[in-house]
């Protein structure tokens, strides 16, 4: 195997993307506006490889704040043009401009008033003449053995959507909560996730207060089949916890140690976390620290609930 061809096919691609860079003009910018101000979807279309390349934008766009769909060109001739209004926006993809299918789509749009953004090599080509703003790849190499099977043009035309999509994110201010509600499953998604959302509340996380004895902490423990109990002062706000492992430890030593106030043995002031705080900073503070569990607190104080290791095992984030 010739691992110097495999290492020129990389970077031929790299030199590709690298091209871009001085063609984000005033264009880029007039195209990243013209997705801001849709007040419909971008409507991304391409043929062939384009297309392959195209539904990633799409899905790229749709998943950080921009509503999007992919739009077949060939389909669009069998009843899929139904899809577009005249609120949208079309994203159309293709390296030569010259493509059959993409480009008899443009004066169709061009009768519903949808505004086309044109991803192509040349301001010259058909689709960049029905276009309203135009993004210029420039004449690139492909870094196939005999110069034809797209290669560095689908990876600096997707490069290039991506910029697109994420400068529109990065304008939008679209936020890690944001992000997280399109991206509920997955490991994305479960780090995302509040502690609020994963945490135990109610009878699953007791509460008791400093004077109470350990048999009681125990006990309450038991019956919410968990491994610490959150201590309490007289204004029900957090002074410490209790856990499995410091009975174990202290029973060794003293045998009548569950009559005793659990505030005598409570660790003090331990670490805790806020419900708004993400799931995986609780993992990050558990692993850190050390520990098994971790008081959740609100803004006056008072424990909410408790975050156990066991819970994050179940999220699959350990």
């Amino acid at each position: 195997m010739d691992l110097d061809f495999a290492r020129q096919v990389l970077q031929t691609e790299a030199d590709a993307i690298r091209s871009l860079l001085p063609r984000i003009d005033q264009s880029f910018v007039d195209a990243v506006r013209c997705i801001l101000a849709c007040r419909g979807h971008i409507i991304v279309t391409g043929m062939g490889k384009a297309g392959l390349v195209g539904q990633k934008i799409s899905a790229t766009l749709a998943s950080t704040g921009t509503p999007s769909i992919f739009l077949h060109p060939a389909e669009a001739f069998h009843g899929d043009l139904g899809r577009v209004t005249p609120d949208d926006v079309l994203l159309a993809l293709s390296n030569s401009g010259e493509t059959e299918e993409v480009s008899r789509l443009l004066p169709l749009l061009k009768k519903f008033g949808t505004r086309i953004i044109a991803i192509t090599a040349t301001s010259a080509s058909t689709l960049a003449r029905g276009a309203d703003i135009v993004l210029q790849l420039g004449k690139i190499e492909e870094a196939c053995p005999i110069g034809l099977a797209p290669s560095a043009s689908t990876t600096a035309l997707l490069a290039l959507g991506d910029a697109l999509a994420l400068c529109a994110q990065k304008e939008r201010g679209f936020t890690k909560e944001q992000y997280a509600f399109y991206h509920p499953g997955g490991e994305l998604g479960r780090r995302l996730q509040h502690v609020s959302e994963v945490m135990r509340s109610g009878e699953k996380a007791p509460v008791i207060s400093a004077e109470r004895t350990i048999a009681e902490a125990i006990a309450l423990i038991t019956r919410a089949r968990a491994g610490a109990i959150s201590i309490v002062d007289g204004a029900g706000k957090l002074t410490g916890i209790f856990t499995d492992g410091d009975l174990r430890r202290r029973i060794g030593e003293d045998a009548g140690v569950l009559k005793k106030a659990v505030g005598d043995y409570m660790t003090r002031n331990p670490k805790t976390i806020g419900p708004d705080r993400l799931a995986s900073e609780a993992l990050f503070l558990l692993r850190e620290k050390k520990i098994d569990e971790v008081p959740v607190v609100g803004a006056d104080g008072k424990p909410v609930g408790m975050l156990d290791v066991q819970d994050l095992l179940d999220m699959g984030l350990v």
